[in-house]
């Protein structure tokens, strides 16, 4: 926990850097298409085709020395001809088809990174699915000081193009990647004479994992479905400034991540019938912490505004998007995480293809019918929301817990921050979602007295 929440902590110091140095010293046209490359690097994942996620899900709780280092080695080689094969592609397509000078040199740059990202996520789940945290955060660690040093080195050479901000990540990829084939040197440094091209071992990976990995792109695709179609409707200035304000919202997703990471190997080890108090335990304690935050809201926008002045038309939309992390936490760390404990990856690809048809059907509206981007922003959480509870109504039958009241409860104070926030726009909005707060945590009371005898019983134990 201490290793994970350490490299979450760097991830997170790295981000605000990032989220308060670049958009301040680059054009806001710059920082868009900075935007554009960390848009489009995020899907990169999905290119390996569910390859990674099925070793992760059927060793997930695996030891690694009792791992088969040969068939892992395989695995790694032939992973990386294909991502190397599907790289040159891109790469070449960029070539041909290319028009715009910084979309292609954005491109060339993504194919690269594909190659570098799928290759290290490899690593990084064998790392998380047999409990070996402390060599999954180092990785995490060495990715971001690289990243972070280099941008600036940048900065003291008065260098202020995306262009070197994209290498600089790269090359903090490369150097982590580098570093995860020696901490799995048993997989890595076998001889060439042991490779086979094991199709069923790759079939049967693919065929696990593909699922969760459709359940991934659909469940990316509910937000940037509307990231995409308010970058083809407006400009890539407008683009980065709503990138930013969802930048912002993101960065409370780190710690929530990290905590995700343990919580998988830990519940694929835990006796069946105690996930449902579990399960009730880690939702009260998440939600009334991520509730709480939201109180942060007024005064980080006042702090960004006053830094960022370029920007401050576009922080108005943090008052829409802010909640978001909300129910993105709540997925990462509750139902994904039990969803894929109970192997009910096609239960996470129907809920989330239902909220990616009607995030793309509401961005249809509101970009192209309409074109307005308040409310194409305001769909985000809309489906955020929509989608969490989709998936926790199910997994509440499994688990046979009630949470159809907390639900409601966290929707009714959602909404009380949005309106707050948007309508009013000043320091009335901290006291009025303070009180709908205070009024939240006097009904959950119950719960919470419940809650902390819980969690002093699991440290127990």
């Amino acid at each position: 926990m201490s290793y994970t929440i350490s490299s979450n902590l760097i991830s997170l110091l790295v981000s605000t850097l990032v989220i308060l140095i670049i958009p301040k010293l680059i054009g806001v046209e710059e920082y868009g298409y900075w935007q554009l490359y960390l848009f489009y690097t995020a899907y990169v994942g999905f290119l390996h085709f569910g390859w990674n996620d099925g070793i992760y899900l059927r060793y997930g709780g695996e030891e690694y020395n009792n791992l088969n280092k040969r068939l892992f080695y395989s695995q790694y080689i032939s992973l990386f001809i294909f991502q190397l094969f599907i790289g040159t592609i891109l790469f070449f397509i960029t070539n041909i088809y290319g028009q715009d000078a910084n979309r292609i040199f954005i491109f060339k740059m993504i194919a690269l990174s594909l190659i570098i990202i799928n290759i290290r996520t490899f690593f990084l789940y064998i790392l998380q699915a047999t409990n070996r945290i402390k060599d999954y955060a180092r990785i995490i660690i060495i990715d971001r000081v690289i990243y972070i040093v280099l941008v600036l080195i940048l900065i003291g050479l008065d260098i202020r193009d995306f262009k070197a901000m994209i290498i600089a990540d790269i090359a903090g990829r490369l150097i982590s990647l580098i570093y995860s084939l020696y901490t799995c040197k048993e997989i890595v440094y076998n001889r060439l004479t042991t490779y086979k091209m094991d199709f069923k071992e790759i079939a049967i990976n693919i065929n696990v994992g593909i699922k969760l990995m459709f359940a991934n792109i659909a469940g990316n695709l509910i937000i940037g479905t509307v990231r995409f179609g308010i970058e083809r409707t407006w400009d890539v200035a407008t683009f980065g400034k709503v990138s930013l304000t969802l930048s912002i919202s993101n960065m409370m997703m780190i710690f929530i991540n990290a905590v995700g990471i343990i919580m998988f190997p830990i519940l694929r080890r835990t006796d069946q019938d105690k996930l449902g108090s579990i399960y009730s335990t880690m939702r009260d304690f998440l939600m009334i912490l991520l509730l709480g935050i939201l109180i942060l809201y007024y005064p980080l926008k006042t702090i960004m505004a006053t830094w960022l002045p370029q920007y401050a038309e576009s922080l108005l939309y943090m008052a829409l998007v802010f909640p978001m992390f909300i129910y993105e936490g709540k997925m990462a760390l509750l139902i994904n995480t039990y969803l894929k404990t109970l192997r009910r990856e096609k239960v996470m690809l129907r809920i989330n293809l239902i909220s990616m048809v009607t995030s793309l059907a509401m961005t249809y509206a509101t970009t192209q019918i309409f074109e307005n981007l308040d409310i194409s922003i305001v769909t985000i959480v809309i489906l955020l929301a929509m989608r969490s509870a989709l998936a926790e109504v199910y997994l509440s039958k499994e688990l046979k817990v009630n949470v159809k009241k907390d639900i409601l409860l966290e929707l009714s104070l959602t909404l009380v921050f949005i309106l707050s926030g948007w309508f009013i726009n000043s320091w009335i909005t901290l006291f009025i979602y303070g009180i709908a707060y205070l009024i939240y945590l006097l009904i959950k009371r119950k719960d919470i007295m419940v809650t902390t005898r819980s969690i002093k019983s699991l440290m127990k134990d």
